[in-house]
């Protein structure tokens, strides 16, 4: 009974850990889609973003978008490997094994721009 009492409040502290960043985040992910839509058209050189690369201003390249993850950096669940490739191509990476479905849907919030052929 004991097991069964401690594993509820487990998954109900887990699943809270889990909303809170998205709750907290709402009203900025609504100012940044409306932030990708008015730049959509902003091009950005490797080199604009390559300077980019710090825990305080982190930008990252996924199939030649650009995305400013500052704001996710604290809250990425993998720690700092996101910073493994900031102000570089992080393609490879995004697509990896170890990324749930639902950072395919979160990523537009932090699309600013294009790279520059």
């Amino acid at each position: 009974m004991v097991i069964v009492v401690v594993t509820l409040i487990l998954g109900v502290l887990l699943g809270v850990l889990l909303l809170i960043p998205r709750i907290l985040k709402s009203d900025n992910g609504k100012e940044a889609v409306s932030n990708s839509k008015s730049e959509a058209s902003k091009l950005y050189t490797k080199a604009e973003v390559s300077l980019h690369n710090k825990r305080t201003d982190c930008w990252i390249i996924i199939n030649e978008k650009v995305y400013d993850v500052t704001s996710y950096v604290e809250e990425h669940p993998g720690g700092d490997a996101i910073l493994a490739h900031a102000g570089d191509d992080s393609t490879e990476g995004f697509f990896g094994p170890q990324h749930a479905t639902r950072v395919f849907d979160m990523i537009d919030d932090f699309y600013i721009g294009n790279v520059e052929k």
